[in-house]
């Protein structure tokens, strides 16, 4: 058994649930060049980047873009989510996260995020939990996306921690997978039917206990 010295998180629907912003502002921008997707689609855009979202969603609409156009839409896009980002406050934290990154903190495990969204700094500082973290690797930091590791490896050096010293927090299949492909553990954080690649999965942090990271 290996102990786990540092705690790796994605941000959204991990930390805190800004799918649904994520859903509306794809949603506005697909309404917007005359055709609509469903929140069963909005599942395949989780832990991936926005340029890779939005080459699926034009797929779906089938809508074909110049590359110049695809980066005036992806803007725009980002732009709308901002604008419901900015509204976000603390209530909005999942529960149980608070608690256990304090417990992590007390026992000297690091702790960092492992994202693809390129506005976690403005989303942490939003829900008042910037200073939980000890590194902060995402969409600015990386050149691959989920299921590549190279989020979680980047963590797991900007910890001083070795991979298999890295448990990884992640609601995304994507995400397990770049976890595992990584060698680091892996907890799902949703639906078991859905994160079956995870080493185990829980539906809420209020579950989560220092001694089920150690197995």
């Amino acid at each position: 058994m290996t102990l786990v010295k540092a705690c790796l998180f994605d941000l959204d629907g991990v930390i805190v649930d800004t799918a649904v912003y994520h859903f509306q502002a794809w949603r506005r921008l697909a309404n917007e060049l005359g055709f609509d997707f469903t929140e069963h689609q909005n599942e395949q855009l989780k832990g991936i980047s926005r340029m890779e979202s939005l080459e699926l969603i034009l797929k779906w609409g089938g809508v074909e873009l110049s590359e110049e156009e695809k980066l005036h839409w992806a803007t725009l896009k980002n732009e709308w989510y901002l604008e419901l980002v900015n509204k976000m406050t603390p209530n909005e934290v999942l529960p149980g996260v608070p608690e256990f990154l304090n417990v992590l903190r007390e026992n000297g495990i690091k702790v960092a995020l492992g994202s693809a969204s390129k506005n976690s700094r403005l989303i942490l500082e939003r829900i008042k939990m910037l200073d939980f973290f000890d590194a902060i690797i995402d969409g600015n930091n990386i050149t691959k996306g989920k299921p590549d590791p190279q989020v979680f490896l980047l963590g797991a050096e900007a910890t001083g921690c070795k991979p298999f010293e890295c448990a990884v927090f992640e609601d995304a299949v994507a995400g397990i997978q770049a976890a595992k492909a990584g060698g680091m553990k892996a907890v799902g954080v949703g639906s078991s039917d859905i994160l079956t690649e995870a080493d185990f999965v829980i539906s809420t942090f209020e579950e989560m206990t220092l001694d089920r990271l150690n197995f």
